[in-house]
């Protein structure tokens, strides 16, 4: 999930007196002895990692791709407790991530004639979430993709903000979601500007399930193992460790510097997700995640070029297309996506004037304020300045 910004507000309320999460997730090395590449750039970017889980970040994986070489990399700890190193074969929490993947099912289904990205999302939502959504007529399958429908932010309902932490063990099911929104009116003009929202790719979770069946088997088969991705997973156990490979999760729940476990809520909230997010994989395999799709393996290179269409905020400058983001590091243009939540966060990007991508994954939440992210800040510049030869 990306955009938390409500949900700061409740949990300084609910969790002042709010007992630390324990966790059970048995994580211990996955056995990747992988050196660290001879290249300065590599090395580098190692000593650049290394100083960031120096100011308080667990752990850190990252993985690089340039000139044909892929580079994985790690520093810090994947588990704190019994102080398990993290190593790039890790599986780590991809977050909002997971909207481009779910973007890249709908584009392929319209590809197939399955939906049309302009058509109405009334014409494939089931009646009982349709009943929910009074303005469903007036909004388009692409309005959802490019987060221009204006519906409400299902996270930011102070319902779904208490129900969330004082049961952290409770998986939600994606209706659940929309009826935190259930008859509410949108916040602005269908298509009128970008507002980013979780809830409209819940929304299209629906309606790829709707159509396939089983929209997560779909994505299986469709994208991880046509990219040969066999360390992605999407629609998470919860509480499976995957052969004690997934990293646990962390957070500075006060804001004081301090980090703690979060490993079972983390888990539970990712695990209840689909379509806004819900993917764990390694920093490799997210590298050829993006990869694929940019070369055009996953979607015609009609249906990319539609993908990075645009939404312009009031400046005229590019946000957002069809699952993927628009933005820059060190003024270097960029398109990818990024990911924050309660126990991790995440950063999956392509330079197209470079021909790097890059991602980036940490087990600290990022929806809580915390200095150590205001001294990590510093030491990413660092980072992305390695990574773009600046």
């Amino acid at each position: 999930m990306k955009n938390y910004s409500y949900l700061l507000i409740f949990i300084w309320a609910i969790l002042i007196t709010y007992p630390t999460f324990a966790q059970d997730f048995n994580v211990v090395k996955c056995n990747d002895s992988k050196p660290v590449p001879i290249h300065p750039k590599a090395l580098a970017l190692q000593k650049a990692l290394d100083k960031l889980t120096a100011v308080g970040i667990p752990g850190v994986v990252a993985a690089i791709y340039e000139e044909g070489n892929l580079w994985t990399l790690s520093s810090g700890l994947a588990k704190i407790e019994g102080q398990v190193p993290m190593q790039p074969c890790h599986l780590v929490y991809t977050q909002s991530i997971a909207k481009s993947y779910m973007a890249v099912t709908i584009v392929q289904l319209a590809e197939k004639e399955k939906i049309d990205l302009d058509g109405k999302i009334s014409d494939y939502l089931p009646k009982e979430i349709l009943a929910m959504l009074p303005n469903a007529d007036r909004l388009t399958v692409k309005m959802l993709l490019n987060h221009t429908s204006g519906l409400p932010e299902y996270n930011s309902q102070p319902t779904y903000v208490t129900r969330l932490l004082q049961n952290p063990e409770r998986i939600f099911q994606p209706v659940e979601y929309i009826q935190y929104i259930a008859g509410k009116e949108l916040d602005f003009e269908p298509g009128s500007r970008y507002s980013y929202r979780n809830t409209n790719y819940v929304l299209l979770a629906l309606i790829a399930d709707g159509i396939t069946g089983d929209h997560g088997k779909y994505m299986e088969e469709h994208i991880f193992e046509k990219l040969g991705l066999k360390n992605t997973y999407y629609k998470i156990k919860q509480g499976d460790s995957y052969g004690d490979r997934l990293v646990n999760g962390y957070w500075d729940r006060y804001s004081n510097g301090i980090v703690e476990n979060a490993s079972v809520l983390q888990n539970t909230n990712v695990a209840s997700m689909v379509g806004d997010d819900g993917i764990i994989t390694t920093a490799e395999e997210a590298i050829l995640f993006l990869k694929g799709l940019m070369e055009g393996k996953l979607v015609s290179n009609e249906s990319l070029t539609l993908m990075k269409e645009w939404v312009l905020d009031k400046n005229g400058d590019p946000q957002y297309g069809l699952g993927l983001d628009y933005t820059a590091f060190l003024r270097e243009p960029a398109i990818g996506h990024s990911g924050g939540g309660l126990g991790s966060g995440s950063q999956l990007y392509y330079f197209p004037e470079k021909e790097i991508y890059m991602f980036f994954g940490i087990n600290l939440g990022t929806v809580t304020d915390s200095p150590i992210h205001q001294e990590a800040e510093k030491i990413l510049e660092e980072i992305y300045g390695v990574v773009l030869g600046k």
